[in-house]
């Protein structure tokens, strides 16, 4: 996968683990604000996993 397309679902996860924090805590519900915990943490990893590719090739770009 392309670092830009890292980066998107990355930021698609962080806002989907939000949303389901937002609803678990509004109704209670522990293992749907636990998921989207998780998916939180897991789209902050794809973020930073395309911000290492594009960093790696501006390197090499410049060498």
């Amino acid at each position: 996968m392309s670092s830009t397309g890292d980066k998107v679902k990355g930021v698609a996860n962080e806002a989907v683990g939000n949303v389901k924090q937002g609803v678990g805590k509004a109704t209670g519900n522990d293992k749907l604000h636990a998921e989207g915990k998780a998916q939180e943490v897991k789209g902050d990893v794809q973020k930073k996993v395309g911000e290492a590719k594009d960093a790696v090739k501006n390197g090499v770009d410049k060498a």
